[in-house]
């Protein structure tokens, strides 16, 4: 399981790096010192976990996660007692007080074992382009190649799928089903929309650093600035 620290001390970001080495299913792929700098490290990374502070200088860890796309699992780190319900707003696994102990934290990632193991096992396969999919909408059913559906769109705990000949509702949420999607091929543009890149046909700058995309059934989508240095990381050459 890939993972990001985010903790302003770096006493303690040493220390639960130490902690952390018997879990070796968890995979570090960075550390911050701030949301600020924690950001572009989420953008381009994509962890499925954070061990994330709370009171840290710039924003705070709950103003973090509200600037994401998607739900990581979050094991929140901190000296404040009083923030704890507060926390069980997001996708919370568990709530530590400093100074946390190896045994505190063993309980953590356990927990975090019983409530996702798929991610820890990789047992949900990942879908190439070639394949198709069966949607089923109220009373029909449809049997959809992924290479020919233009983009997802979220509607909260749904999700529409709009493909060349039609459209469909299916009722997971966005982030679930992009994580079996091809990367290579679909692309999280902002929190609404993950288009499928073969379907666009023009890009040009927009507002405030991101980018609008015309896709080729004519419908407009935009990047958000907070996507858009990972499409052109991704796509340029």
């Amino acid at each position: 399981m890939k993972a990001l620290i985010v903790e302003d001390s770096r006493l303690a970001r040493a220390e639960l790096k130490k902690l952390l080495l018997p879990h070796t299913h968890i995979h570090l792929c960075g550390e911050a010192a701030n949301p600020r700098d924690a950001l572009p490290i989420i953008i381009k990374e994509r962890p499925e976990l954070l061990f994330l502070d709370i009171n840290m200088p710039g924003k705070n860890g709950f103003e973090l996660l509200q600037e994401l796309d998607y739900d990581p699992k979050v094991i929140f780190i901190t000296a404040f007692a009083d923030h704890a319900l507060r926390a069980f707003e997001f996708a919370t696994v568990d709530y530590l007080l400093k100074p946390i102990t190896a045994e505190r934290l063993k309980v953590a990632i356990d927990k975090l074992t019983i409530l996702n193991p798929e991610t820890l096992t990789n047992t949900q396969d990942s879908l190439a382009l070639s394949n198709c999919v069966l949607l089923r909408d109220g009373e029909n059913c449809y049997w959809v190649c992924l290479q020919h559906i233009h983009y997802f769109e979220s509607y909260g705990n749904h999700t529409q799928v709009i493909w060349s000949e039609g459209k469909a509702v299916i009722y997971r949420t966005l982030t679930k089903i992009e994580e079996r999607l091809p990367s290579e091929n679909f692309f999280r543009a902002n929190r609404q929309h993950v288009i499928n890149i073969n379907e666009i046909k023009t890009v040009e700058p927009w507002f405030n650093g991101g980018y609008k995309l015309q896709l080729k059934s004519g419908i407009d989508i935009e990047v958000s600035r907070r996507h858009a240095l990972r499409f052109k990381e991704i796509f340029s050459l």
